[in-house]
């Protein structure tokens, strides 16, 4: 008898199943027959209220006075065609009204986090201390991104497996709005997975570094902590991310997209504009030790190679602007007479000299006259 009623009542259920409005589309086998019997029988049990939802990615934004930006950027984030994400902005001891802006911005998915004035590197490692996703993404607090940028990026780095660290996608450079792809494929960066060995370009190697940019990288959280975050001694506001991104490209393979889909805000930037004044020296010119000790064996001849060329630039660029004696500091510390080949190298020694100072003085004021002309 007890068996015919529960017939018997299956049979109904599965008959009135038909009735139900708004049956989910989605779900799994579990959810959706429990949804359909508990609706037969009127007691509405809801399975999918205890879903839990894995986030694919927490977004990090180091802020620091950009009020008139953040919402620009989080409009951006809200927009994405992949919805599953938190959002860690990290005010970094603003003095202006950036942080009310964030604490205001209503989406739920969106955290503000606050911390004394430590510089842009701690900022992102504060982020990445409480990220809760498997994936990491960056944006700076006056950058975009296009809306596929993270729907793109996961499905990429999912596809390519585990074993694939990061993918770096191309940008659109403002305020002109142009594509930089062309200018990176005559820099050698091609579409696809690369794990550096003994003999790749040292040349090659340095614009994989600079093309892996935080707001263009997608990367996994583990890899990130792994090797340390990001730079964030003496409040360094220069290539604190190059620190973190070579220890990266020396151990992991990466990946990259050319296809530009993120927009980097030049006009917008205090951190990145040095046409007007002595840039800082990059961390791993003034702390290799950390750099060299994450080195792999097979690696160090190439790693040498890499901070030679990055060395001479520096000493390009500091005698340009009359440090002439930290030029040559630099040049003796990282570079050799064999690495007469490397980019930068000719015009570093003239650079690291009294002579490269005059140039540079005198071309500074060659300057200054055009632009007072324009």
């Amino acid at each position: 008898m007890r068996r015919n009623v529960w017939s018997f009542a299956l049979v109904v259920a599965i008959i009135k199943c038909a009735d139900i409005p708004q049956l989910p589309k989605r779900g799994t086998w579990f959810e959706i027959n429990t949804y359909r019997l508990s609706h037969s029988f009127n007691f509405k049990l809801n399975p999918f209220r205890f879903r839990v939802s894995v986030l694919k990615v927490s977004i990090v934004i180091p802020l620091y006075n950009k009020a008139p930006y953040v919402k620009r950027a989080l409009d951006s984030i809200t927009a994405q065609t992949l919805a599953d994400f938190e959002v860690l902005v990290v005010d970094d001891g603003s003095t202006d009204d950036g942080a009310s802006t964030v604490a205001g911005y209503p989406d739920p998915r969106v955290r503000l986090l606050t911390q004394l004035n430590a510089g842009p590197g701690q900022a992102r490692n504060t982020g990445v201390a409480a990220a809760q996703a498997e994936l990491v993404a960056f944006l700076d607090a006056d950058d975009e991104w296009l809306p596929t940028y993270l729907e793109e990026s996961v499905n990429s780095l999912e596809s390519l497996g585990p074993e694939v660290a990061s993918v770096t996608s191309g940008y659109l450079e403002f305020p002109l709005g142009r594509s930089k792809k062309e200018m990176w494929q005559k820099r050698g960066i091609k579409e696809g997975t690369f794990c550096l060995n003994p003999e790749t370009s040292a040349s090659l190697a340095v614009s994989m570094l600079a093309y892996m940019t935080p707001p263009s990288t997608l990367v996994r959280t583990e890899v990130i902590r792994k090797w340390g975050g990001f730079y964030s001694f003496g409040k360094c506001l220069f290539a604190e991310d190059a620190y973190l991104w070579l220890k990266v490209l020396l151990n992991e393979t990466v990946a990259f997209n050319l296809e530009p889909l993120v927009k980097i805000h030049r006009e917008a930037s205090a951190l990145s504009k040095n046409l007007h004044r002595v840039r800082p020296v990059e961390p791993f010119l003034i702390e290799p030790y950390g750099i060299e000790s994450a080195c792999p064996g097979p690696l160090r001849n190439l790693l040498r190679s890499i901070l030679a060329i990055r060395a001479a630039k520096t000493a390009c660029v500091l005698g340009y602007w009359g440090q002439w004696q930290e030029a040559r500091l630099i040049m003796e510390r990282f570079t050799t007479w064999k690495d007469w080949q490397l980019p930068y190298y000719a015009p570093a020694l003239i650079c690291s000299s009294p002579v490269g100072a005059a140039l540079g003085k005198t071309w500074r004021g060659v300057n200054a006259i055009f632009d007072r002309r324009e």
